[in-house]
Order: C-alpha cells, then structure tokens, then sequence
C-alpha cells in the first residue's frame, strides 16, 4: 500500500457558548485534502517551540484561512479598521513557517496563509482594501463561498501557470487585506484586475500560496482540484 502524504492544516479557535470551544478550521480544507489522495491533521494553536514538532508529524502544511495578521508583526500600528486579531496563532505560525522553509518542506498559503507567509519572510500588509485603497474592487464575495466571484491573472512562468495552464481564472473572494510591500523571497505570480496580488511563490523553495479559498471551490471546479492535488503529490 502507497503510503498518504499526512498534511498538517493550521488551526484557529471559536467559542460557540460557555460549553463548546475549542479548535476550528472549516471542513472544507479536510475534505479537499482526502478526495486529493492526502491525510489531513488539524494543527492547534499551540506554543512557538511547538512547531518543529508539528511539522516533523507532516509532510507539508497548509496555512489556513481566518483573522487578520497582528500588525505589530510587520512593525505596524493598528489602522481603525483592523478586524479581530489572535497573536498567539500569529506567533505559532511563524515558526512553523520557519521551520517548514528551513527544511524545505511543501507549503500551501490560503487567504490569511498567503498574508502570514508574506509577513514571515519580511512583507507586510494593506490592513483594510476599503479605506486605504478606496479605488480597489470588492474584495470580500457577497454570494456563497464556494462560488467565484472574479478572475485574477497568471504570470506564465509560474508554478501556477503549469498547474492551471492558463492565463486567467475565475476565484472567489473572502478578504479585506492583502500585501502591501512583497518579501524579497517571494514573486507574485497572479493579480486582481485592480492589482492586488491574488497569489505567490517562494524563489527557491516549496511554497506558493493564493489569496483566494480554493478549498471551498474543490467540488466544482477542476482549477482548484488541479491545485489541491499537485500539492499533495508534491507532499507524497
């Protein structure tokens, strides 16, 4: 028997009521990880020595979705329309990050993944598209999750460019930041139509990442089951 690729998928928390809460992470990542060949592991947030121990259980990480990035990470004040923010998941995801690079390990960013990858390696972020730039499109979907909601544009020598193999798609939308300064180790590699880079990848390493949720359009476009599924053959 081949054995799976176990894919480690970072955690944040929720509080329903007094009497449950705890770890969450949408459902949808866990199920496009097993229909693309993949074990997910739910990573919690934990502490920052916890991460090398994480990421010895994986064979590649996916940086989840969820809050925004603490500023104070990229050396920023918190603008007025800052959402909320988990500094301990930041902290958590840091190091993993790290330490997923330094062994050059396969990583995924998604949406919030992309942002905390940007702000590991040196970048920093628009903390509000709205308000600070008033002439970019809407960025955060008014219609069901799984559905897309505008196209972004691929550079052609990309990984992602080889994965999709073409020069535009349609995404959905879910995020009111975005980067701001690029880090020096990364290249963006697909836009918005109104310039917000929509996706990147690492110069040297395994790890790219997407602003938009592909986990939640798995089941109906073969895009995003392209994306999912090179990446856990990437982790086998």
């Amino acid at each position: 028997m081949t054995k799976k690729p176990v894919i480690g998928i970072t955690a944040s928390y929720v509080k329903h009521n007094h009497y449950m809460e705890g770890v969450y992470v949408h459902q949808d990542y866990h199920k496009a990880i097993v229909a693309s060949g993949g074990i997910p592991l739910v990573l919690p947030v934990s502490t920052k020595e916890m991460a090398i121990h994480y990421l010895a259980m994986c064979d590649g990480i996916i940086m989840s979705g969820g809050e925004d990035v603490d500023p104070q990470f990229y050396q920023q004040d918190p603008h007025q329309k800052l959402g909320f923010i988990f500094p301990e998941r930041d902290e958590v995801e840091l190091a993993l990050i790290q330490a997923c690079l330094d062994e050059n390990k396969p990583l995924l960013g998604i949406c919030r993944g992309l942002q905390i990858l940007n702000v590991a390696l040196g970048g920093t972020l628009i903390q509000d598209l709205p308000s600070q730039v008033p002439t970019s499109m809407q960025h955060v979907q008014t219609i069901p999750r799984p559905r897309s909601f505008h196209s972004v544009t691929i550079e052609k020598n990309s990984h992602l460019h080889t994965i999709f193999e073409k020069e535009r798609v349609r995404v959905n939308s879910l995020h009111h930041q975005a980067i701001d300064t690029l880090a020096t180790e990364l290249k963006a590699v697909a836009f918005a139509g109104d310039g917000i880079i929509e996706a990147v990848e690492h110069v040297s390493k395994k790890a790219w990442a997407v602003q938009w949720h592909p986990e939640s359009m798995f089941s109906t476009s073969k895009d995003m089951q392209k994306l999912f599924q090179t990446f856990v053959q990437t982790c086998q």
